[in-house]
């Protein structure tokens, strides 16, 4: 198979993977704003923190795992890499548990750290307290889906996602509207389509249709000091977009009111989308960069981050033209066109954070690309910068000096100045595989 053919058939399920997944809150959001109303949407928005931690837990320690056991397989050595799963696996099934624990016992304290006010507050303790249920299936779920792709079968992700996706929507009618559950029924049509799709992960495995499979094994917790940096790049991109949420939310009440956090709600959804995607098509190049890295094939590597960069840029103009060209169509599935102030407030809004979308990608794929070739003081610095330091002072400063229309382009100027820094951290490596003669 050549390398074009072979970058698609990871990279294409991947992304349909990442999208599918994100539909599950989407599909939520649509269903709760047209049944129970904005508040409740604003409910859901609150709690998408709560969900973007589990998930980013999980990939700290399945893009780690991924990349460690797909150099294992490079090499080779089987019974590392399957040594290497298993552990993982049991490690996530033990603290999938105990998050769970903890969640349920602390959930009204969770709820107000999430930002819920006494107007939100039932709403996200109906929704959260139901999510939270599910947070083992959540955690090892994801962690699997990662390690199917990994094994050399992304269409068994895609399906395995899917499948997710088709029960919340079909559940999401069946409690919401049939049983008038209102807001807890689109929790628990969500939680249990999670449980389906670890079903399906769950089972590839046990088939032994890979080469990949449980073994005996002897915990060994140096394993992780491998493991952890290298996912620590993903695992600071997923967590900083719930932080990233938490902080918007905070200067959209101060700047703006409440009536901000509904466009912010629908802002987030896109966002999420199109985030999942440069999402997907790092993650879908990622096995193939670290196996050929393995194999100290620098040419191939090399390659397969050209086709991720050159993807990103179709996937950044096509998001962004449908977003500038169809931003009425998609707030209205949302929200009335009645709804005045609020639904023109929303199309400006959306128009204006938008522009972001022309390069977030860029620095999403470079930081997995360094986390593939085991640079991940590189790749964390990338998503560090991104998801904490400079969205802070760029929600700082647009917020202090433009007010509440200044919020909108703060992602636009965070992920602007981000660019740079990637870029001289590539070229920086490109120059030093030049003065070595070694790449990577």
């Amino acid at each position: 198979m050549n390398s074009k053919k072979q970058f698609l058939k990871f990279v294409i399920p991947s992304v349909l993977s990442m999208l599918i997944f994100n539909l599950y809150t989407m599909v939520d959001g649509i269903y709760v704003a047209q049944i129970v109303g904005e508040t409740a949407l604003s409910a859901v928005n609150i709690s998408i923190p709560y969900t973007n931690f589990i998930f980013a837990f999980a990939l700290l320690f399945a893009v780690g795992t991924s990349t460690v056991v797909a150099i294992y397989r490079g090499q080779g050595d089987l019974r590392e890499a399957n040594e290497t799963f298993t552990k993982n696996t049991v490690f996530l099934s033990v603290c999938g548990l105990l998050v769970t624990v903890f969640a349920v016992l602390n959930l009204e304290t969770l709820a107000r750290f999430l930002g819920a006010s006494e107007t939100t507050m039932p709403y996200v303790k109906d929704y959260l307290g139901i999510i939270v249920w599910f947070s083992y299936f959540y955690i090892v779920s994801y962690s699997l889906e990662v390690l199917v792709k990994t094994d050399g079968f992304p269409m068994i992700s895609t399906l395995g996602v899917f499948i997710g996706a088709l029960t919340n929507i079909i559940l999401d009618a069946v409690f919401m509207i049939l049983f008038d559950m209102g807001i807890a029924g689109a929790a628990l049509a969500t939680g249990l389509s999670q449980v389906l799709t670890f079903s399906v992960f769950f089972i590839h495995f046990l088939r032994h249709k890979g080469s990949i499979r449980w073994c005996r094994f002897q915990f060994d917790f140096r394993i992780y000091k491998r493991i952890i940096p290298i996912g620590l790049a993903d695992f600071i991109t997923e967590l900083s977009a719930g932080i990233i949420v938490f902080m918007f939310n905070h200067a959209i009440l101060t700047y703006i009111g409440d009536a901000g956090l509904v466009t912010y709600t629908i802002i987030t959804y896109v966002y999420n989308l199109v985030m999942m995607t440069f999402s997907g098509i790092s993650q879908g190049m990622q096995p193939l960069v670290s196996y050929h890295y393995g194999k100290q094939d620098v040419h191939a590597y090399h390659t397969f981050f050209k086709y991720a960069l050159f993807s990103t840029l179709i996937a950044s103009l096509f998001a962004l033209v449908i977003c500038l060209f169809g931003t009425k169509w998609i707030v209205m599935i949302f929200l009335s066109p009645d709804s005045q102030p609020l639904f023109s407030n929303t199309l400006y809004a959306f128009r204006c954070f938008s522009l972001c979308y022309l390069v977030i990608g860029y620095n999403i794929v470079i930081a997995g690309y360094f986390a593939a070739v085991e640079k991940s003081r590189n790749s964390f610095l990338i998503s560090v910068l991104r998801g904490f330091v400079l969205i802070a002072f760029a929600l700082f400063f647009t917020s202090y000096c433009f007010g509440g229309d200044g919020i909108w382009f703060s992602t636009l100027i965070c992920e602007g100045l981000c660019l740079i820094v990637s870029l001289f951290l590539i070229l920086r490596q490109k120059k030093q595989e030049r003065a070595t003669g070694k790449a990577a």
